[in-house]
């Protein structure tokens, strides 16, 4: 599946990752890819609501991963913008990919390229004068 959507407000971007996590299931990674300030982290918390999260989403800049739980499944919010590709063997983040009943959404991946799952789903964010551009590609089935 490829596919590319313009989302004009945050809110716009929170229900069209809310539609997405209700569609998602566990084992599911999805990469998010893109400029600071481009909709990372808006497009996570739109995903945890709509995953049955409840209470407060933010970024996981200085934590590595907040875990959301949400019902039967637990969603994984990961930022490596701060990781080098050399600490990630050390981090144990297969675990997470690995987790029966999670869902991984990792903002800025590129560190962890080499032992991300080939089944993802990679977002790639993109300002535009009139809101946001999101290109979504399918990686291996999701």
């Amino acid at each position: 599946m490829s596919r590319v959507v313009t989302t004009r407000s945050p809110e716009e971007t929170e229900r069209l990752a809310a539609g997405l996590a209700k569609r998602s299931k566990p084992g599911d990674v999805i990469c998010l890819i893109g400029p600071l300030g481009s909709g990372k982290t808006t497009f996570a918390k739109g995903f945890a609501r709509g995953a049955g999260f409840k209470g407060d989403v933010t970024s996981p800049s200085f934590g590595l991963v907040r875990e959301y739980r949400a019902g039967r499944r637990t969603v994984y919010h990961m930022d490596l913008f701060r990781v080098a590709p050399r600490e990630i063997p050390n981090l144990g983040l297969e675990e997470y990919f690995a987790d029966p009943r999670g869902i991984c959404l990792i903002e800025w991946p590129g560190a962890a390229r080499r032992i991300l799952p080939k089944r993802r789903l990679e977002i790639r964010f993109s300002h535009r004068k009139d809101g946001r551009l999101l290109r979504l590609s399918d990686r291996g089935g999701i």
